[in-house]
């Protein structure tokens, strides 16, 4: 049975949940009728209308997730010190440098081809079919094991603050994120990310200021951290291995212009001035966000001793109870309830959006006027219908749920990453990147990282190193030797 601060924090929870149901549902109909783009545009790109605020929070909310405010800080407080926070680090210009180096070109770009989704920018750069497909089933396939992570977190923290069971937790979760997504489409995702991101900084504030409080100062939480986490001001080195240390910086920072679900936000703001005020808006609020809470998290580790955890993901919602009122501790874990939600839904819409629009809609309904119509009139049905199954199968998937969510979170980084970097970077940059270059790359990067994850360990360095190494290489060395003839001249008009 709950206690009564448990039911107090659950109520806060769940109040908050139903806000993100009602708000992100009614700014996607409000932005529906007041849109004169075509149901699939509007339910998939959220009518290419983002203010600066708005693409900021939804681009930094989608990528900060379920690691980087539970797993990460509880790692930093029980294990890794300090180190952790300047591993953490890296990830600070993330949302500068996607919005900066795919920002413009990948908007302009879309507009001209049509594009709503980033394999719908792939099939008009590279006119393959056989791409088309390869990515769209790899991205659906790492999003779901992305996804059972982020279920796990979000229903993880349900019960360890309230101490229901693990499958009531996730269907409290599961069923508020499925709904607003399903019902809402990418308006609702994106206004719901801009309040979650909102919330994620005012809870990182408060986590700072009561760690603070209840250590005593830096003074006290340092002679609290001498006796709980004595190698907390262990140097980078002592702590990770060179090579981990070169795979961290790549799958957390320059390899995250490959990430799907934050390309596909340079493709839905409004102009030039919005896409501005976004890149430094986001480098600071994700500045504030990471670094704080995995220094904060650290500060924690001095608070309490906290061996007999299961797990490193329980850190931050034990700490919190123990540190904060119950109503302001509520208030505060909701943050966290944002940080997976805002990964969650971004990955739900675009996973439906592969199978609807790049899918279906190409190889199903093709040039067909009959289909054609009836497309334009169901799409909104059938991507909705869509995402509540894939909701649902993924929540079947996290009823047994991975011990650490940090790890499967990571894994799918690297898969999406190899798959979508070089087809993607080397298709808005690079004249001769042709579709065989595109496919080779696409396939064997992911390959690679597959084979590398389970049975190669170079020097500490991770799977994603090699994969995007070898997806380089196919794509420049298959480009140079298919690119004799030129580019389509369409494609060069649209794309160049």
């Amino acid at each position: 049975m709950m206690t009564h601060d448990q039911t107090i924090i659950l109520t806060i929870l769940i109040i908050y949940l139903m806000v993100n149901v009602v708000l992100g549902i009614f700014f996607s109909r409000k932005q529906e009728s007041a849109s004169s783009l075509s149901s699939e545009k509007n339910f998939f790109i959220g009518g290419r209308n983002m203010n600066g605020l708005l693409l900021a929070m939804t681009t930094m909310a989608t990528y900060t997730s379920v690691s980087s405010f539970i797993s990460g800080p509880g790692a930093a407080g029980l294990t890794y010190g300090y180190a952790q926070v300047w591993v953490a680090a890296v990830q600070v210009p993330v949302t500068f440098l996607v919005l900066g180096v795919l920002g413009n070109k990948l908007a302009i770009v879309s507009r001209r081809t049509g594009s709503v989704t980033v394999v719908g920018f792939l099939k008009a750069r590279y006119k393959s079919d056989a791409l088309v497909i390869i990515t769209s089933l790899l991205m659906v396939a790492f999003f779901i094991a992305q996804m059972i992570g982020q279920f796990t977190g979000g229903a993880t923290l349900i019960a360890s603050i309230t101490g229901l069971s693990h499958v009531r937790a996730l269907i409290i979760f599961g069923i508020v994120v499925i709904a607003y997504t399903a019902f809402g489409g990418f308006t609702a995702v994106a206004v719901t990310d801009a309040i979650q991101g909102i919330l994620m900084c005012i809870g990182t504030f408060l986590f700072l200021f009561f760690v603070l409080r209840a250590g005593g100062g830096i003074s006290g939480i340092d002679a609290g951290l001498q006796s709980n986490l004595p190698n907390v001001y262990d140097n980078l080195t002592a702590v990770y291995t060179p090579g981990s240390l070169i795979s961290f910086w790549v799958l957390v920072g320059f390899g995250t212009l490959g990430l799907p679900q934050t390309a596909v936000r340079s493709m839905g703001f409004k102009d030039t001035r919005s896409l501005h005020s976004a890149m430094w808006i986001g480098a600071l609020t994700c500045s504030f966000v990471i670094v704080g809470m995995h220094l904060a998290g650290v500060w924690a580790g001095a608070l309490v001793d906290t061996a007999e955890l299961p797990t490193s993901d329980y850190f931050v919602p034990y700490i919190i109870q123990q540190i904060m009122p119950v109503g302001i501790a509520g208030f505060f874990l909701a943050a966290p309830m944002a940080a997976v939600m805002s990964t969650v839904d971004s990955l739900l819409i675009l996973a439906s959006a592969a199978i609807i629009k790049d899918l279906w809609r190409n190889y199903v309904v093709k040039d067909d006027p009959q289909k054609i119509v009836r497309y334009d009139r169901n799409v909104k049905k059938a991507s909705i219908a869509l995402t509540l199954f894939l909701g649902v199968f993924v929540m079947i998937l996290t009823i047994d749920p991975p011990d650490i969510i940090f790890f499967l979170n990571l894994f799918a980084m690297g898969g999406l990453e190899c798959t979508f970097f070089w087809p993607l970077i080397g298709g808005l940059f690079w004249k001769k990147g042709t579709k065989q270059a595109a496919i080779a790359s696409s396939l064997g990067a992911a390959a690679t990282y597959i084979f590398c994850y389970y049975k190669v360990s170079v020097a500490g360095i991770n799977a994603v190193v090699w994969g995007l190494l070898a997806g380089a290489i196919l794509y420049f060395a298959v480009g140079l030797a298919t690119a004799k003839d030129g580019l389509d001249e369409e494609v060069l008009e649209k794309c160049f």
